[in-house]
């Protein structure tokens, strides 16, 4: 035998709609500022002028920084290359090592040098110990690739890979990792 409990439509609808007065005002607000606003925000989202939705990052201690930083761009923009053949010395729709971080940085607005040797020539790099995604991963002086997090990279790595996530292990591993700044 089994219990079905019925609850009038009127009422489930009344506790679906019930929310605080202030975020209520907050979003009426929003909506006749904007016109089109989206139906929910959370707390970490923001409006650009536009009335868009805004990604935003944390600082240091949970701090809003309110967009992403360069390096998170760059990765963005190659993990939308993920599936490109290796083509040597590409830039794009297929790449190599060094071309697919320098178009990544370029469409980040950081203009980098188009080989390895040049990248780590360049002074815009500065190398750290402890990485964060989107970093430069160095393998010796020949190749380069984005750092994803410890164990795992991403980039053109060879030929008989597309563009995509190298795990990387014993007897072959990063030898070095660099941050880009931004050098005016």
């Amino acid at each position: 035998m089994s219990a079905v409990a019925v609850v009038p439509i009127g009422m489930t609808a009344a506790f679906a709609f019930q929310a605080p007065v202030a975020s209520a005002a907050t979003a009426a607000t929003a909506a006749s500022a904007n016109q089109a606003a989206p139906a929910t925000l959370t707390s970490t989202a923001r409006l650009t002028a536009a009335g868009q939705p805004q990604a935003l990052t944390t600082g240091g201690h949970g701090r809003s920084t309110g967009r992403l930083s360069r390096r998170l761009l760059a990765y963005r923009w190659a993990l939308r290359q993920k599936g490109h053949p290796y083509v040597y010395g590409g830039t794009g729709p297929g790449f190599d090592c060094s071309g697919l971080v320098m178009m990544a940085y370029r469409h980040a607005g950081i203009r980098l040098p188009r080989t390895t040797y040049g990248m780590l020539a360049s002074p815009k790099l500065v190398r750290v110990t402890h990485p964060r995604m989107g970093d430069l991963a160095f393998y010796g002086t020949g190749h380069v690739e984005l750092f994803r997090k410890w164990g795992w990279t991403f980039g053109a790595h060879d030929y008989q890979l597309p563009v995509g996530f190298i795990h990387y292990g014993y007897g072959w591993r990063p030898t070095s990792f660099y941050r880009v700044r931004r050098v005016r």
